[in-house]
């Protein structure tokens, strides 16, 4: 275990090290402060992100049938992003886009393209993700919970991406459901016997977070990174039965969900609240860890989610309006299916209770954490770094031109936030230059009014931006059935 700390190095090298400056920065934080005759380690920097939670799952964010206080206590201590917005409107691309800097217009993943007997498409080994820029920077890296870039033993393998360690599922199908046969620790499949032939003894979840919690005891001493890509509460419903118990009879009408794919569920609509229960729990769990540990003020904790709310096995967004204000789910490209809730907390950094308007998405996290950890970002890549905004230095912060998605089902989809303009294409597989909706965020966020017809400058604008907006991609195209 490296020692944290080194001596003070002499004054004129300090002084030498502080006047230089890195140009091409977007951003510069100290991550090195002199304290007394020692010099802290850089931050710790923690990345929760739930599954398929809208974005209004949560009570800070206006859910009103449940609450959730272990992430509400998390805003109020730090900040609030309203406008931060997923990588695209499924699993994958959104997290290759989260991993890469890059929109799904420059990705290598765009889509969830399947693998069998298990896993997805794989991200190259020249793929630079933000584990590797970390790892750069001296940080240790682990990953608990879902993958989904790459089948096990792959090119796309989180140990072969920059993690030092693994715990969870690899293959995001297999994340369908919460009592599987095996799980992943880094390349060794581990067998789960109490969920052998229908059982359910052991749920997954609730092993994958003791595993998390043990990364920052483990790791207390070092610089680590710890991504925290938690399964709840995507697809199958499934929670604990004491917790399920609690919910029971609290949201009528239920409507029972007959399974097949997913697991059956007399009480989705408390099956649902349970999960975002134990979600809260496992998020309050982490920060109390780093309290504990006594590594608080020198970690940055950000939650957020990969996509909209879904409306799979009897899960039912309708009801607890998942989605808050916003128009679409989970594989939409309106505003609910990829603006999501993010906070960010930063002991003596972050102001408590604060909020921003600041227009962001995943591919803006590498920069941020390259910022953080004191590393150069690549010149390719479309993210800009938020780190002004954490400080709170507005002034410094840079601004996105506009925001680019695909989604690569349901006949391809297209969408752009161009400032306050937000334009969609539907159907782009049976037509590159299929009619395009236009509607303007700042009056109409839950984009009910479609004013193409009335702004044909600002449409041909949109059409100039979604022809240049991507790169071609042999496995992922726009110009087939």
């Amino acid at each position: 275990m490296k020692n944290r700390t080194i001596y003070l190095l002499p004054v004129l090298f300090i002084m030498a090290l502080v006047g230089c400056k890195d140009q091409g920065k977007k951003a510069e934080v100290d991550t090195a402060e002199i304290a007394g005759d020692k010099m802290v380690q850089k931050p710790n920097i923690i990345y929760i992100i739930a599954d398929d939670l809208g974005y209004g799952d949560l009570s800070c964010f206006g859910q009103e049938k449940f609450n959730t206080p272990n992430i509400d206590k998390l805003a109020a201590e730090g900040m609030v992003f309203t406008q931060h917005y997923a990588g695209t409107s499924v699993c994958a691309p959104s997290r290759c886009a989260l991993m890469t800097g890059m929109t799904t217009g420059h990705t290598v993943v765009r889509g969830n393209k399947e693998l069998e007997p298990e896993g997805q498409y794989p991200i190259p080994d020249s793929t630079y993700t933000v584990a590797k820029a970390l790892k750069k920077a001296g940080y240790v890296t682990g990953a608990f919970g879902k993958w989904g870039l790459g089948y096990p033993g792959s090119e796309g393998d989180p140990t072969k991406q920059g993690f030092d360690e693994f715990y969870g599922y690899n293959c995001q199908r297999q994340a369908h459901h919460y009592y599987p046969d095996h799980l992943w620790s880094n390349t060794d499949s581990i067998v789960l016997a109490g969920n052998k032939n229908g059982k359910k003894e052991i749920y997954a979840p609730n092993l994958i977070q003791e595993k998390t919690l043990q990364f920052i005891e483990t790791n207390k001493d070092n610089p680590f990174f710890l991504f925290v890509p938690s399964v709840i509460p995507h697809a199958e419903l499934a929670a604990p039965e004491d917790i399920l118990k609690k919910y029971s009879g609290k949201f009528p009408p239920e409507k029972p969900y007959e399974g097949g794919y997913y697991g059956a569920q007399e009480t989705p609509h408390a099956a649902f609240a349970a999960m975002i229960e134990v979600l809260d729990v496992q998020v309050g769990e982490i920060v109390k860890k780093v309290e504990d540990m006594g590594i608080s003020d020198n970690t940055i904790i950000i939650f957020t989610s990969d996509n909209g709310p879904h409306d799979e096995g009897g899960a039912d967004p309708e009801y607890f309006d998942s989605n808050g204000p916003l128009k679409g789910i989970k594989r939409d490209l309106y505003e609910g299916g990829i603006r999501v809730p993010m906070i960010a907390k930063w002991p003596g950094k972050i102001e408590p209770n604060s909020k921003t308007e600041l227009v962001s998405a995943f591919w803006d996290v590498l920069p941020t954490f390259s910022d953080i950890a004191g590393v150069a970002s690549p010149s390719n890549i479309d993210g800009i770094s938020f780190l002004p905004t954490l400080l709170g230095e507005n002034d410094k912060q840079k601004k996105h031109e506009y925001l680019y998605w695909e989604f690569h089902e349901m006949g391809g989809r297209q969408a752009i936030r161009l400032g306050d303009w937000k334009a969609v294409r539907y159907n782009v597989f049976k037509s590159p230059d299929a009619k395009m909706e236009l509607y303007d965020l700042k009056t109409d966020i839950g984009e009910t009014n479609n004013i193409a017809d009335k702004h044909p400058d600002v449409v041909k604008k949109m059409e100039g931006i979604f022809n240049t907006a991507r790169t071609p991609s042999e496995v992922f195209q726009f110009n087939q059935q």
